[in-house]
């Protein structure tokens, strides 16, 4: 079935699976899972979904869901891990069903699991990314007095796609669909990265074991309803596309059984056929005009991937497409937020070692369960890097798949820009496909005549997937929002006078940008350092302040979600929103609009805030 059309396969065995079968006979590459493989997976699954009953989400604290879910869901995922590595004992032999049925079960016990659990969509900031959903509807188009939101404007294909879908089916708003986001773009991810995997190897263990390697270090969180997301699937989609053609135009990759090299294939030196050449523009020009950094992230890569001069003739009309469309986008309908952050850039160029460690530092003031988290996660990923290195040590075949290129060519943005101190999680992302296949050729060792040992793949799957639950679901009591303050958010939008201020701590808040074109959101923590101490120190100035000079109606919503970020991150102290809180009761420019468990919402009075109603 993984076997590339076009090229006359050799008589031996190669590394990456055997040889087709002959015509009229059944493929002996395939054949049944064992009894067990085929009762643990829906065992696992039921027990996952029981398990989802016992589960306390108010008791949830520094680590999140892990401190919550009930050993009954552990057992379940420990059913999915042991049933998953038997399959794979399988060798050379497995099928796609039952594999593809494990993977789709990874995904929705890690990724369907909060979907499930939670009264609302998780994380703040795939409600703004809704909200950008919803303005642009209303306004056809551009959304004009955007807010601090203008970056959306420039990069709007992702939200202009859901805006024809919502179009299509006649729903109003994206909010229904996109609490399935993480699962959505998941499941999105697993075509690309079988094309990308059985383009290099006949070894359906090992595609199959390269994927679930993949979904189980894809900790960083970027798959929420977001266009990071959307052009992520689309880069993995174009990277599987390039590989492909490069190794249709090579001889098989690997040795035959005997140690030798594979004899040659027969080589397709015609390029692209024009019609996958324009399909893979125009998944280009949906990155280009859907988000800032994946665009760059596909030339450097590509760039590496024509570094080779047998692969040029492929590699560099993709290469071309991509170049010329992302500069011809940034100097046009970009050029607004490029102009005003050309400076930036061009200072950060000067400050790599800046740009390399951002993000790893400050963990000073965050929970004592967050440290952990930190520390795991780079424990994991240092992990997987090393295995990696090993595969590529020990398995010289996949030297020359493109692969190792791929691996590190993500790297070369470190030194350019910190990205908000995310860049290098977003390394690590770009290069996890690559990593992941190579790590599996170290894990797995791909050969007709290798042997799969149990053990070492079940520990080594275990603690993948135990270091992924560490970074993924550590800052649930953050990224999720209750009933209650998604009710006080809404109202509070909903009543608020266009042109109103919305004041709060910190911006972690499901939707206050549900109508950012028509009201003005202060966000305490983005202020300057100064404002930030007097928040701090003195929090009936600070609230004082953040009214002073303003003529329009004013609020301010304070929230268990806010308080909840400034314990786990330290960018306050704990205590911050409790004090703003006392200071706001004790306040007498203020009045409470709205009380909840959960929630407060007060308003400025006039004296303070002219033609506040």
């Amino acid at each position: 079935m993984f076997s590339r059309p076009g090229a006359t396969a050799p008589p031996t065995e190669v590394v990456g699976g055997p040889a087709p079968a002959r015509p009229g006979r059944r493929d002996p590459a395939r054949r049944p899972p064992g009894p067990l493989p085929r009762i643990l997976l829906p065992a696992a699954l039921v027990l996952w979904l029981l398990s989802l009953r016992h589960v306390r989400l108010d008791r949830m604290g520094d680590l999140g869901l892990l401190q919550v879910l009930p050993a009954l869901y552990w057992v379940a995922l420990a059913l999915l891990l042991l049933g998953f590595v038997t399959l794979l004992r399988q060798g050379t032999r497995l099928g796609n069903a039952w594999p593809a049925g494990y993977v789709l079960g990874l995904i929705a016990m890690i990724h369907a699991t909060p979907s499930l659990l939670y009264p609302a969509l998780r994380y703040s900031w795939a409600w703004k990314h809704v909200a950008v959903v919803d303005a642009m509807l209303r306004h056809n188009g551009t959304v004009p007095n955007a807010q601090g939101l203008e970056i959306y404007n420039q990069w709007p294909g992702f939200f202009q796609l859901n805006v024809l879908l919502l179009r299509v089916t006649g729903h109003s708003s994206a909010l229904g669909y996109a609490v399935w986001g993480p699962v959505i773009f998941n499941v999105l991810l697993i075509p690309p990265l079988l094309l990308l995997f059985s383009s290099v190897t006949r070894d359906r263990r090992l595609v199959w074991g390269a994927v679930w390697i993949f979904f189980s270090a894809s900790w960083v969180g970027q798959d929420y309803f977001s266009p990071q997301a959307f052009a992520f699937v689309l880069y993995v989609t174009v990277l599987a596309m390039v590989v492909r053609r490069l190794q249709r135009q090579q001889a098989p990759v690997g040795a035959s059984s005997s140690g030798s090299p594979a004899p040659p294939a027969r080589s397709d030196a015609g390029g692209w056929p024009w019609r996958r050449l324009v399909l893979v523009l125009l998944l280009e020009a949906a990155i280009v005009s859907s988000h800032q950094l994946t665009p760059v992230m596909l030339i450097v890569t590509l760039f590496a991937l024509a570094l080779p001069r047998r692969n040029r003739r492929v590699v560099l009309p993709v290469l071309a497409g991509a170049l010329i469309m992302t500069v011809g986008w940034d100097t046009t309908v970009a050029w607004p937020y490029v102009s005003a952050n050309l400076h930036d850039f061009l200072s950060a160029l000067a400050r790599p070692d800046d740009n390399a460690v951002a993000g790893l530092a400050g963990l000073g003031a965050a929970a004592p369960g967050q440290v952990l988290v930190a520390w795991v996660d780079r424990v994991m990923s240092a992990g997987i890097l090393l295995l990696a290195i090993g595969g590529f040590v020990r398995r010289p075949w996949v030297r020359r798949t493109g692969l190792p290129a791929a691996a590190v060519a993500p790297g070369l943005l470190l030194v350019a820009n910190t990205y908000g101190g995310e860049m290098i999680f977003r390394v690590y992302l770009f290069a996890l496909p690559a990593i992941a296949f190579l790590a599996a050729t170290l894990v797995l060792r791909p050969g007709p005549r290798s042997r799969l040992r149990g053990s070492l793949v079940l520990l080594v799957a275990c603690g993948l997937v135990g270091g992924l639950l560490f970074g993924y679901d550590s800052k649930e009591s953050m990224n999720y929002f209750t009933s209650d303050e998604v009710t006080a958010t809404r109202e509070l939008v909903d009543s608020a006078p266009p042109g109103a201020r919305i004041v709060s701590v910190t911006g972690n808040l499901p939707g206050d940008e549900l109508r950012y074109d028509q009201h003005q959101q202060l966000v305490l923590t983005d202020g300057t350092l100064g404002q930030r101490q007097l928040l701090v120190s003195d929090p009936a100035a600070a609230l004082a302040q953040a009214d002073a000079g303003f003529s329009g109606p004013a609020y301010l919503i304070l929230t268990r979600g806010q308080s909840a970020e400034c314990y786990l991150t330290g960018v306050l102290p704990a205590d911050t929103v409790p004090r703003v809180k006392a200071a706001a009761d004790a306040s007498p420019e203020l009045t409470p609009v709205y009380r909840g468990p959960d929630a407060d919402v007060y308003r400025y009075l006039p004296s303070t805030s002219a033609g506040a109603p």
